[in-house]
């Protein structure tokens, strides 16, 4: 079984690589995918989707992805 059979292997590697290392989930993906040898294209199908999100908060903070509009309160 690979490991990027389920959203939970992959996850579940991610979180494990942010909590020892720190760091941006960003960076965590990449490393788990290198590290087994797989296109982050294909691992991002199986990504969970708390780390999606937090990759879209951490892109909007690096202003890779357009920030979300709010309205004034």
């Amino acid at each position: 079984m690979s490991l990027f059979t389920d959203h939970e292997n992959i996850s579940f590697e991610v979180d494990q690589y942010i909590r020892k290392n720190g760091g941006e989930y960003i960076d965590a993906v990449l490393y788990v995918c290198e590290s087994h040898n797989i296109e982050p294209k294909v691992a991002a199908r199986y990504l969970s989707q708390p780390i999606i999100e937090k990759i879209s908060i951490e892109a909007r903070d690096m202003n890779m992805l357009p920030k979300k509009s709010e309205l004034p309160i």
